[in-house]
């Protein structure tokens, strides 16, 4: 470290020294301001010794060349989970929250070589069965219903009231969930991002999932979730649950951070007051500048190996910062020469997302219509009063209050929805804290 590294002073509030030396990347601080701890960061090279949770440490890569190396060099660097050596050796809190989304999972987030293609392969062509009208309709009809639910009060959480939602919404019904599982499937998502009670959550998720496997054995449908079992890749009912639930969970919380975070962006800054074509250009910057998944990509040398200067051991958890990454010198450079297209924010190589253009449809279909729909929106509280979720892989808010002027929806006619009873014994200890949301909406479709 030279002497100019020496100096530097850690971002206000960051406990590093408390860390044995790793920069921390949880808590108040670092939610309210990862910015400042990715500059502070960059002062030390490449990578960075982190801290995800107390006890759990990784070697964070902030650099753009070196996150490319890692996430396209599947030799020297690993997917499977079981290679983690912290884990393996009981170095890890038993209850640590990061644990329910860096363990190992059979599929395709934590496979290699072989087993990866099929299971990606699953997955590709089983996505790209998505009839594009149907989607574009689905959206709109969760869409006018969410609005609907808060239209006449003149104030909402876009947050809680929309973006949250309207992803997973959309996903039910790609998937072909039934209420009672759909609504599960929403409470395990959001509680394995948000933390506090991650454990749970996974297991109301994996629960719900493999209710949906079991149906679909049964009576399969017109949908993704029947697609991937029939497909030659030939998944087992174990590997079906944890497609389903990676499908799911990846697809629907960063659509929840991506969704608000362009709103947030729209509705602090000038420039895209203008509304209209700016909603692609708000969706591009946010990519750019405050991607929703900030800090993720989970590897593991195979052996012991030198990455930009720093020295990594086999199995060590090596971490891309895609927030980071984005906004270093080198992909400012790109930006600035009219490159869209170069930010990390859907991760690269052969593990990159596999869904973005319907990622890109939901997203600008839920802000045009909200727009649309109550045009004169406006945050109701200070931009800096906002507070983000803390946590070391999203960027996401904790809330996003607004208000407009009350409009009383109007009652459409919309044709019947696919609905079918959930199956199992009805005995869902663990899984009796979801609102019903999804349940209510399919009413409110045949009414």
């Amino acid at each position: 470290m030279d002497a100019q590294s020496t100096s530097l002073v850690p971002p206000p509030g960051c406990p590093a020294h408390d860390s044995g030396g790793r920069v921390p990347l949880y808590g108040p601080d670092f939610a309210a301001d990862p910015q400042a701890y990715y500059d502070y960061m960059r002062h030390f090279g490449p990578v960075t010794p982190v801290e995800l949770a107390p006890g759990v440490e990784a070697a964070l890569v902030t650099d753009y060349t070196t996150a490319l190396q890692v996430l396209q060099d599947s030799g020297t660097f690993r997917k499977d989970a079981r290679r983690w050596r912290d884990l393996k050796d009981g170095r890890i809190p038993a209850n640590s929250p990061v644990v329910p989304l860096l363990a190992y999972r059979p599929n395709c987030m934590f496979a290699d070589g072989a087993e990866h293609s099929r299971l990606r392969r699953a997955v590709t062509d089983s996505m790209a069965r998505i009839d594009s009208g149907k989607l574009a309709k689905s959206v709109e009809q969760i869409s006018g219903y969410l609005i609907a639910q808060f239209s006449a009060r003149g104030s909402a959480d876009l947050m809680g009231d929309y973006a949250k939602q309207l992803p997973l919404f959309v996903f039910n019904e790609l998937f072909g969930c039934p209420p009672d599982v759909g609504d599960r499937v929403l409470f395990g998502i959001s509680g394995m991002f948000d933390g506090a009670n991650a454990e749970q959550a996974a297991d109301v998720l994996f629960q719900a999932v493999g209710e949906l496997v079991v149906l679909k054995r049964q009576r399969p449908g017109d949908d993704v979730t029947s697609w991937l079992m029939a497909h030659d890749a030939q998944l087992t009912d174990q590997e079906m649950v944890y497609q389903l639930a990676l499908l799911l969970g990846a697809g629907a919380e960063p659509l929840r951070g991506l969704i608000g975070n362009t709103f947030h962006r729209v509705l602090t800054l000038d420039k895209y007051a203008t509304g209209g074509g700016l909603v692609r250009e708000a969706i591009d910057d946010t990519l750019w500048e405050n991607p929703p998944i900030t800090n993720l990509a989970p590897h593991y040398p195979v052996s012991d190996v030198e990455l930009a200067g720093e020295k990594l051991a086999e199995g060590d958890l090596v971490m891309v910062s895609f927030a980071a990454a984005n906004t270093g010198p080198a992909l400012s450079s790109a930006r600035q020469a009219g490159s869209n297209r170069a930010h990390l924010a859907w991760s690269a190589g052969p593990h990159a997302c596999p869904s973005k253009d319907p990622a890109m449809h939901i997203t600008v279909t839920a802000i045009e219509n909200l727009f649309k729909k109550l045009p004169d929106t406006q945050l109701s509280v200070p931009a800096e009063s906002l507070t983000w979720r803390p946590g070391p892989f999203n960027r996401t808010l904790a809330t996003l209050p607004v208000n407009f002027t009350p409009v009383q929806p109007a009652r459409q006619s919309v044709p019947q929805t696919r609905t079918v009873a959930p199956t199992g014994d009805g005995n869902h200890s663990t899984a009796r804290k979801p609102a019903g949301r999804w349940s209510q909406f399919l009413d409110w479709l045949t009414r």
